[in-house]
């Protein structure tokens, strides 16, 4: 079967513009459910079926390799949550559009086209990783890309993802910077600061608010005094939606909106991604403070992956054999991507002294 191949990060049928839909203010906080939720082409669910998979095999063998001592420092899987970073990479012009996010962030380094091998070097501390080994999993980068980090301070990337979408602004051009943040971060006070300078400057930022029901080990119910977190940005009037966070459709389908919002000048806008992750908060947390049963709930019942895959066999466009021969084709590329990265050279150490300072010739 000839699967969906990335073009620029997407299939031709996932790069074809869609009528945004009109909206009036800046308002109105939409919720998931009233908003209907676009079909996908056979090829846009092929490309997400096989994008997704891949941050969920990547996801399982980092976890094994950190579990064999060959992953150091901190280590946050994205597993559960794919959906939302493959929809709204979808909803984007690759290369151009810039990407910042937390720590939880080998899915949208992924999703934006990052080759797997770097991403693992970089998780293993090797020359050929991202940032040369330096970085390790929180911290890693690629101008080409358009993905600027990974950041492990919570909240801290919500600036600078305003600051891109400021330069965008100084610039001239309809570039939109997407800035993720967790439900935690959400009660960050640099994350006011920026509601506050995007909106009067009219900078075009998506606030995307991965709300995976856990900060750390505490509910969001129990941490903010409003949990409905699209809401946020009420008191700057920036608009906001709440999105099922485990349909990719309905992810691109909102990231269209908000996207078309920013290019057309209109300033932020706030998506709050209704997702969960099914392991702990980094590899150090048993997830104690939740029951077993809700998480197989979630993955028997909204489980990202395979709702495409029901959809998939159910009108016929690919097999049971041939979604076993994607899986294959992405398992070779993780175990591929390993074993560079267990046999990589680590950095020389002359490395401690590069990348400190940058020498501009008058």
């Amino acid at each position: 079967m000839a699967v969906a191949k990335r073009a620029g990060g997407r299939t031709a049928a996932a790069s074809a513009a869609r009528k945004p839909a009109t909206r009036s203010g800046g308002k109105a906080a939409t919720k998931a459910a009233a908003v209907e939720t676009p079909a996908f082409t056979r090829d846009e669910e092929l490309f997400a079926y096989r994008e997704m998979l891949l941050i969920r095999r990547f996801e399982e063998k980092a976890g094994q390799m950190y579990g064999m001592g060959l992953i150091g420092g901190f280590c946050h899987l994205y597993i559960g949550q794919e959906a939302v970073v493959v929809g709204m990479q979808m909803a984007i012009r690759d290369g151009e559009d810039q990407v910042i996010t937390g720590y939880r962030d080998h899915g949208h380094m992924l999703a934006t086209g990052m080759d797997a091998k770097g991403v693992m070097a970089e998780l293993t501390g090797r020359r050929g990783g991202y940032s040369r080994g330096k970085g390790g999993s929180m911290h890693m980068f690629s101008r080409e890309k358009q993905f600027f980090g990974g950041h492990g301070i919570v909240g801290a990337q919500v600036s600078l993802g305003t600051g891109l979408a400021f330069a965008n602004r100084y610039r001239g051009n309809d570039t939109v910077s997407l800035t993720y943040f967790g439900d935690g971060a959400s009660n960050q006070g640099q994350v006011y600061e920026s509601f506050n300078m995007a909106k009067l400057w009219s900078l075009p930022v998506v606030y995307i608010i991965e709300n995976n029901r856990y900060g750390m080990g505490t509910s969001v119910a129990r941490a903010s005094g409003q949990p409905d977190l699209h809401r946020r940005g009420a008191s700057f009037d920036i608009p906001g939606e709440q999105v099922d966070g485990m349909d990719v459709r309905a992810v691109r389908a909102a990231g269209e909106r908000a996207v078309a919002w920013c290019r057309a000048g209109k300033g932020p806008y706030i998506l709050e991604m209704l997702t969960y992750r099914y392991r702990g908060h980094s590899m150090s947390d048993p997830a104690k403070y939740r029951s077993k049963d809700e998480v197989q709930k979630m993955r028997t019942e909204h489980d990202p992956i395979e709702q495409v895959r029901a959809r998939l066999l159910a009108e016929g466009w690919a097999s049971e054999d041939e979604l076993k021969d994607i899986d294959k084709q992405v398992r070779d590329i993780v175990a591929e991507a390993a074993d560079f990265a267990t046999h990589d050279p680590e950095p020389d150490p002359s490395e401690l002294w590069t990348d400190i300072v940058k020498e501009t010739v008058a």
